[in-house]
Formats: structure tokens, sequence, C-alpha cells
């Protein structure tokens, strides 16, 4: 079964293939969605870190445990749904995909890190290296490359106005740059080679330095052979808080979701299922996700059981310009910030709704996680 399991959810070797088969979408209904009389969705809170999800990992795996639902004694005569679904080959697999949810791996990307202070000054250091990156338990790690060996890289979070020193150092064995994506940088320092900067040779350091403004969702990555770097996991993110308490977002919450589709398939924050991480809230919590699309592909983002607010695009608020969704497309380089008002309880789908993005034979995979609300 590992073997089979393995082979079926390939995501790298489906994209370098570029096709699939008619069969490859049928679609499990999962959560709230599945009719009544069979199982809902369920899955073990095996994971040792929630990247993002703001809960200790004992907390969330009581809240998983708690919302996990008994399945109902089903018949197994002739001809009943139980009989049929015992055969099936491709309910087992996606049966045992899910039991894995959410799946540990060696390490997790975009975690905060803290600055040195000089002076003013917030000094972060960056280096960039080539690194084995698991996408999930059971397929083969791949061969990433990021900043201080995590994809995504660190997550830097400043305050609009603070003084910002970026000191990058290239440990690649090729050269590269680095771009700050929705920030106002001095040309010389806007990161893309020969035009505002020469690349960054290996083994050199680069020293970026600036004010952070505007204020909103943002990222840094490499904009030299950008395809195969940002592809291979050179990216992260850059938030930077308004300066005005007031305009601060109130909220429970703040995660940061960043997509990618190139090396490893189809990942949020460098991981795909059933390795990424659920996001477990509280019955009444608001919860801010930060879309944030590193990819070459538009993704759908598709929320089951509750609509969210859409606040702001690439950093700006959109004030009176808001709406309420419950799929958000997202393109490449775009930021769009959501607010999820959590009165539904149970376990919910949160998936790209491009079906061969999330799902196929054997079950889901890549892009598909879980909003736990615990009533």
């Amino acid at each position: 079964m590992t073997k089979l399991l393995q082979s079926s959810i390939d995501r790298r070797g489906f994209l370098r293939r570029g096709v699939i088969g008619a069969a490859g979408v049928a679609a499990a209904t999962i959560a709230a969605c599945t009719p009544n009389g069979l199982a809902r969705w369920t899955y073990n809170p095996t994971s040792s870190a929630l990247p993002g999800s703001g809960v200790s990992p004992s907390s969330a795996a009581s809240a998983l445990a708690s919302l996990a639902p008994t399945a109902p004694a089903m018949s197994m005569g002739p001809g009943s749904p139980a009989a049929s679904m015992a055969g099936d080959d491709m309910d087992a697999m996606a049966e045992a995909v899910i039991k894995r949810f959410p799946e540990k791996t060696d390490k997790v990307g975009n975690q905060p890190i803290e600055p040195v202070m000089d002076g003013s000054t917030k000094v972060y250091e960056l280096t960039s290296s080539a690194f084995p990156w698991q996408i999930d338990a059971v397929l083969k790690p791949v061969d990433a490359v990021g900043y201080n060996g995590t994809w995504p890289g660190p997550q830097i979070r400043v305050t609009e106005g603070d003084r910002v020193r970026v000191i990058h150092h290239n440990n690649l064995s090729e050269s590269t740059g680095m771009h700050f994506h929705g920030q106002e940088l001095p040309n010389a320092m806007d990161g893309v080679p020969f035009i505002t900067q020469p690349p960054i040779k290996p083994g050199e350091t680069f020293v970026y330095e600036f004010n952070a403004g505007p204020s909103g969702s943002h990222m840094y990555h490499s904009h030299h052979n950008a395809t195969d770097q940002v592809g291979r996991g050179m990216l992260g993110a850059f938030i930077v808080d308004p300066l005005d308490p007031a305009k601060r977002y109130q909220v429970d919450q703040d995660i940061v979701w960043i997509s990618n589709d190139e090396l490893g398939g189809f990942t949020i924050n460098g991981k795909g299922f059933p390795a990424t991480a659920p996001i477990v809230a509280k019955l009444g919590d608001k919860v801010l996700v930060r879309f944030m699309n590193e990819g070459v592909m538009t993704h759908p983002w598709h929320l089951h059981g509750q609509p969210f607010r859409v606040v702001a695009r690439d950093g700006w608020p959109l004030g009176t310009a808001e709406f309420t969704a419950d799929t958000l497309g997202v393109n490449p380089g775009e930021r769009w910030d959501v607010i999820i008002d959590c009165v539904n309880p149970g376990t919910w789908a949160f998936h790209c709704h491009i079906l061969t993005h999330a799902e196929g034979h054997s079950g889901m995979y890549g892009m598909v996680t879980a909003l736990v609300v615990q009533g």
C-alpha cells in the first residue's frame, strides 16, 4: 500500500508530465459535504508543530480529537455502501491519506525571526543555501534552496517606518538577488541583477537597508533565475504592521499562507497535504489569513462551512470595497488578506478549487488543509 500511495500522489512526477487522467479529478466529499449515513472526515493530530496556527501542539491535538466524530455502523450486506467501499482501492487510499493528517515532517518554515538591534535599526541575517526538504513524510525529500535552511524562509515582521537592514549571504553555487515585493526601496536595492544591482555571486554578501513601508502583507524572494530559485523555495513573508495601532487588525489569530506550485508540486508554506498545518480556532474567533502566491499559477482558495471577509489586496486596505466570499482567486505575486468569523463549529476543508491541485483518485494531496472550529 505504501508504494502504491507514494506513486499515486507523486506530485512532482505529475507536474513533469503535465497531464492527468479524467479519473484523477474524481472528488471525494468531506467535512460538511459528506452525505448523511457515512463517516465524516476525521484525521489524527500527529503533527508536533502547527506553523502559523498560534495554537500549541497539545491544545491542537485535544481540539482535533474532540471534533472527530464516530463513524456510524453500516450494513455490510450485498449492494450496501459499505460493501462497495470495502472493495474499492480508491476509497482505501483516500482514507489512508486523511488518517495521516496533520502529518509531522522534520522541519517547518515560515517561522518568525527576531532582529538584532543596531541602535534603532532592526538587523536580520539571511543565508541562501541548498538543502533537502520534506514536502510530506512519505515522499522522498526534494532538493530545495532557500533562506536559513527552511522553505518558506524566516517570517520578517516590522512596523511601518522602521529602519531595516537585511544582510544576505549567498552560500549557493550560483548567483542570486533578493527583491522585497511590495516595499518601496532605493532603486539600487530593488534586487534585480543588471537592472538595479549586480548579482550576488557565490560566497558574496549584499546588504539591503531601507525604511519599511508601505504597511501590509508583503514578500521577499529571489529575482535572479527566479523560475528555478523561487520555485525551489527562495521566498518568505515580509509583514509591515501599520504605525497607527488603530489601523491594525483586531483578530485572534494571524496566519501567513504562502502558496507555491513548482518543486514538490502544490504546496502551502512548503508542505503538501497531509503535511499541511490545520488552522485551529475557537467558536467566535476572528482569524486573519494572509494569502501570498509565490507560484506561477492562479489558485482560487475555497473555505467550507463559512465565508470570509476580503479586507486588503497587496497590502492596501479595501475600505468600502471590502466584500464577502467563500472562494478567492489569488494570482502570482498577489497578496490578499481575509478575515474569517468562526461561527460554524466543525472540521472544514480549506483548499485550492482547481481540483487537480488538491484531489485525485488516491485522495487529497497538495493544496489542502482544514479549518477546525472548536465549539
